[in-house]
């Protein structure tokens, strides 16, 4: 067993094969660190020595709320797993997960081998592809005309009245839409996750997101997967469809959901 000194933790990355864990060649992890594996039959656990003043439960509250330094470790941490899952499946492990010692992560091997071995299987040859779908802004409400009796006011009152009712056709239309798009790639796919819709801060796109899901795609079905996802956005006015990926099997094989 790895001496561990006694201010540090273990931050866990993913689980692998014993025969790839070594994939992340000369990678260092979050904390700058060497990259090593803790092993239990044939499955692997890829850690690196974290220092708890840094990477502690109250320490990592704390520099959770920098976006700076948690774009960097999750940078870091996707770079581990993502190159993991380069040479075969992998059970990738959500940010922040430390372990006290060595001990905590080889049990967790071996109490739950016989499940983690099979989510191997269940990924192997697969990658992860999220799509999202937001709502495309109606046209604005045309200005009829109005009597020159009714006030301004009134007008006034009546376009906002069109402009809601509008707003509520065109949002009731896109999530139609998009559970009609998740419906056709879920068909497609080996495995199909809903997440909950993001804000406009965190998504990053000015529109109302409609649709937040990822797929489970087959290496040699993910062009025809791609396809589809266009085809969904050209028939679909209503909506914007969004493809990203191919992504490390998150949203099927974390170590959480095993």
């Amino acid at each position: 067993m790895t001496e561990v000194l006694e201010d540090s933790g273990i931050w866990l990355y993913a689980v692998a094969r014993r025969e790839n864990a070594g994939a992340a060649g000369e990678l260092r992890g979050v904390a700058g660190e060497a990259l090593r594996a803790v092993e239990a039959g044939e499955l692997a656990a890829v850690v690196g020595d974290v220092p708890l003043e840094t990477f502690g439960e109250e320490a990592l509250h704390r520099n959770l709320e920098d976006l700076d330094w948690l774009g960097a470790v999750a940078r870091a941490h996707d770079a581990v797993v993502g190159a993991l899952a380069g040479a075969g499946p992998v059970v990738p492990v959500r940010l922040a997960t430390v372990y006290r010692d060595e001990h905590g992560v080889r049990r967790v091997l071996e109490h739950r081998g016989h499940e983690l071995a099979r989510t191997l299987d269940r990924v192997a040859g697969r990658t992860e592809w999220g799509v999202k779908v937001f709502l495309e802004e109606p046209p604005p409400a045309g200005r009829a005309e109005t009597p020159s009796r009714r006030g301004a006011g009134t007008a006034y009152l009546a376009r906002r009245r069109a402009e809601r009712d509008a707003r509520a056709d065109a949002e009731r239309l896109a999530r139609e839409q998009a559970a009609k798009v998740h419906s056709r790639l879920a068909a497609l796919a080996a495995g199909a996750r809903l997440h909950p819709l993001q804000s406009k801060a965190l998504s990053g796109d000015d529109q109302q997101m409609v649709l937040n899901a990822a797929y489970l795609v087959g290496d040699d079905d993910a062009r025809a997967f791609a396809e589809a996802v266009a085809a969904c956005d050209d028939d679909s006015p209503a909506i914007r469809v969004q493809l990203t990926g191919p992504w490390p099997p998150y949203s099927f094989s974390s170590l959480e959901e095993t």
